[in-house]
């Protein structure tokens, strides 16, 4: 993995090595977080709904965090994931979707 290298906000820092690991481990967290708000919407508890926000804005800070600064290749530094967790966002806290009316 060579995303994060030349992150702006960590890989001076710390270094490319520690960068890539940083990245990884937010990411298996963000991960966790949408796996667990995914859980609770197919159990239809009302603890879903900060949860996906809640993973949703942490995934879009760590790709603006990790993000090396240039605008070459934005889709291989996380712009798809912002989009995305944006369309997530919109979903959830505009369009108020999905609906379980608890």
């Amino acid at each position: 993995m060579v995303w994060p290298d030349g992150a702006w906000a960590f890989s001076r820092l710390l270094g490319d090595e520690t960068t890539r690991l940083l990245a990884s481990i937010s990411c298996v967290l963000a991960a966790i977080g949408f796996v667990a708000g995914g859980t609770g919407i197919f159990a239809r508890q009302a603890w879903w709904h900060p949860v996906v926000v809640g993973a949703a804005v942490f995934s879009a800070v760590i790709f603006g965090l990790f993000w090396n600064g240039e605008m070459q290749n934005l889709d291989d530094q996380g712009a798809i994931a912002i989009l995305i967790n944006i369309a997530i966002l919109v979903a959830v806290l505009i369009l108020r979707w999905p609906d379980f009316e608890f």
